[in-house]
């Protein structure tokens, strides 16, 4: 191997980030850094919550009627209020990497993702889980 190749690593030759956020470009913490994962699992407990008490209403507390209630609280909030009620209580917001609305069929992919859970449990360096990269957001503080 000539002496100015180095080896190539597993993560794909990206240098690893200072703090969640730098690769997007976002401050390190404040109004538009990454959300943390203190905020995200409150505004979830919330969003969940919110989903039960209207089950519970409407469909004595069914679990699949607990989920589509979220679901659809999801899709209908992302795109219109920037953020769940859960998000925006905990001053989160949903944007786009690229920046511009986040549009419809992100928060359906991401809500999708969402529900069967597992893609929001793996996450990359900047704390975004699988469900946000495949929708190209990312929350962050508002």
């Amino acid at each position: 191997m000539p002496a100015n190749t180095r080896p190539s690593s597993s993560s794909g030759d990206i240098a690893p980030s200072r703090y969640p956020g730098e690769r997007l470009g976002l401050p390190e913490s404040g109004a538009h850094s990454v959300g943390r994962v203190g905020r995200r699992i409150g505004a979830l407990v919330v969003d969940w919550m919110l989903a039960m008490l209207v089950s519970a209403m409407f469909f004595g507390s069914d679990a699949w009627a607990n989920t589509a209630i979220f679901a659809i609280m999801q899709m209908v909030f992302l795109p219109t209020l920037g953020g769940s009620i859960g998000h925006r209580v905990f001053g989160l917001r949903l944007i786009r990497v690229t920046g511009g609305w986040v549009g419809p069929w992100r928060p359906l992919v991401r809500t999708i993702l969402l529900v069967i859970v597992v893609p929001a449990l793996v996450w990359d360096s900047d704390q975004r889980g699988f469900h946000d990269k495949v929708a190209g957001t990312v929350l962050i503080r508002a």
